[in-house]
């Protein structure tokens, strides 16, 4: 298991973590989202061990990770932009990440390399963004981490390739019960493999819940009344939005599900449907009701 215990971490005077409490099951796909410098590059790189935290606890099997070469050993951490030593082909980072993942595994480097079609005795500097990348996955899977972080893993794939890594993902996730943290601004792909989800915000987590759990308890909803407004309904209720479109209300609702359908009900409504949320609905209005709203700017 990987925890956070009211970790903290500043530079200089900026606050980049405060008091974060994490925790992250083995096996399990946790999805990092948040605004823009929100902390989760900080907060994925403590978990990594390359900072220290200045307050606070980060843990793996209860073993701290800072300076913890032989838990490193069992954790893979590819950056938002992967870093590689200047001018070696894939072959030679091979041979490097070989001499300190005790769980590397040659012949899945060879297989993986054959199945992404990546020439690994050219230099990786002169690859594009999209092929570093695939060379970062190929070397990361060969070394069979137990812990893979992840910072925008996907940015500069195509749709085969990002399809392709996903699957690799899911697939030592189910058979080897690796344990994945990946931080993305792409909702849709975090939508897709994520059970677990976390909202960080100012440095600071807003929650953390199961991926289905975050859905059922927030309801997009469209209703409409043929006399009357829904004002007092809307009072009664946990709103996270609402715009009136012509007669129809499109409603946002924190709450349970059987709850919240039986207030409506009960009003008589002459419109009411109960539309499914995506993740990124989830996200904006969650935001919007921590004052993170989305706001119209006119340019003149």
């Amino acid at each position: 298991m990987i925890e956070m215990k009211m970790v903290s971490k500043r530079f200089d005077r900026f606050k980049a973590v405060e008091n974060v409490n994490l925790s992250i099951q083995r096996g399990s796909i946790y999805g990092l989202i948040g605004s823009n410098g929100a902390g989760k590059t900080t907060l994925i790189k403590l978990l990594a061990g390359i900072y220290l935290q200045d307050n606070g606890e980060v843990t793996i099997d209860n073993e701290p990770v800072f300076e913890n070469v032989s838990l490193k050993q069992k954790l893979f951490y590819i950056p938002d932009q992967p870093f590689f030593f200047s001018h070696y082909t894939t072959k030679q980072m091979a041979r490097f990440y070989k001499s300190i993942y005790p769980s590397w595994s040659e012949a899945r480097f060879l297989k993986l390399a054959e199945s992404f079609e990546l020439n690994v005795n050219k230099k990786i500097h002169s690859f594009s963004k999209g092929w570093q990348r695939q060379a970062a996955f190929i070397l990361a899977l060969s070394a069979k981490p137990e812990i893979l972080i992840l910072d925008e893993p996907l940015d500069g794939l195509d749709p085969v390739v990002r399809r392709k890594v996903n699957n690799l993902l899911i697939q030592d996730v189910a058979e080897r019960e690796m344990t994945i943290l990946i931080s993305s601004h792409n909702l849709r792909e975090l939508e897709d493999v994520c059970d677990h989800v976390g909202i960080i915000h100012k440095g600071t987590l807003l929650f953390e819940k199961e991926l289905d759990e975050l859905k059922s308890d927030i309801h997009k909803v469209q209703i409409a009344y043929k006399d009357d407004s829904p004002e007092r309904l809307l009072k009664e209720l946990d709103i996270l939005h609402v715009e009136k479109r012509g007669s129809v209300y499109l409603c946002i609702i924190r709450g349970n599900e059987d709850e919240v359908t039986k207030r409506i009900r009960e009003t008589k409504p002459v419109i009411f449907d109960l539309l499914p949320l995506t993740l990124e609905e989830i996200f904006i209005y969650e935001m919007g009701d921590n004052g993170y709203a989305i706001e119209n700017i006119i340019v003149e």
